[in-house]
């Protein structure tokens, strides 16, 4: 068995931030990989209005998950959840997606397709520069704050603009329509309202709530480990 990561939106190093959650899955003779994503600059083309979106956020992932025959979870975080939808569709070697408080989209849906409208406060959008991003100053009190400052402080060096196409491109497929699923409801998460992730984990088959912030798989890395052990 193994393990595909797939981060959220605005960062980039997906290892990096895999990586306390990835360490007791390697001391459990799991190999696990984390991709990076193209429309957050991971692929040498900088983001932008003509750069990199989410058919190319797809293509990566998906290129990875049919390169083995190996049975795999794969596990999508936030923003992650969209690109998971289309990209982990009708691939025989994934068994079971973990979703952690992820968007979870029906074909023709989009990022833009939940909320509100309104940007959050947490986000710096520039429309001219077709790119969006985390403020710097909300990152460790929104998405962070169960975390060690000696990981907040690290997690800054690994934001990145983004393109902003990727709020509006639709998905075709939702993999987790076809796939078992399992919805991680971190109940103490400023970035994902918990009642959006309730909302989310309607659509899964199974679901488990944990008293984590935006980001478990740093906070509460075993915990993680062990739940992707039980649905593996």
């Amino acid at each position: 068995m193994r393990v595909v990561f797939v981060h959220g939106a605005c960062v980039r190093d997906g290892s990096w931030w895999w990586h306390r959650t990835a360490e007791v899955l390697d001391a459990r003779g799991v190999v696990s990989l984390a991709p990076g994503l193209p429309s957050c600059g991971e692929s040498g083309a900088p983001a932008g209005p003509q750069g990199p979106g989410l058919a190319e956020d797809v293509a990566v992932v998906r290129a990875l998950l049919v390169a083995s025959e190996e049975p795999t979870v794969v596990v999508a975080h936030s923003y992650g959840g969209i690109v998971v939808a289309e990209a982990a569709a009708g691939i025989e070697a994934v068994r079971h997606l973990l979703l952690i408080s992820s968007y979870l989209p029906h074909p023709g849906e989009s990022l833009s397709s939940f909320g509100d409208g309104a940007p959050a406060p947490f986000l710096d959008i520039d429309p001219e520069g077709g790119t969006f991003g985390v403020r710097p100053s909300a990152l460790a009190d929104t998405f962070l704050q169960d975390c060690s400052p000696e990981i907040a402080v690290q997690a800054a060096n690994h934001l990145a603009r983004q393109s902003l196409s990727v709020t509006q491109q639709q998905v075709s497929a939702a993999a987790w329509q076809g796939v078992p699923s399992t919805y991680l409801v971190c109940t103490d998460d400023r970035g994902t309202p918990v009642a959006a992730q309730r909302e989310f984990a309607l659509r899964a088959a199974s679901v488990v709530e944990l008293g984590t912030g935006h980001h478990p798989f740093l906070s509460q890395p075993i915990a993680v480990a062990d739940l992707i052990s039980h649905v593996s």
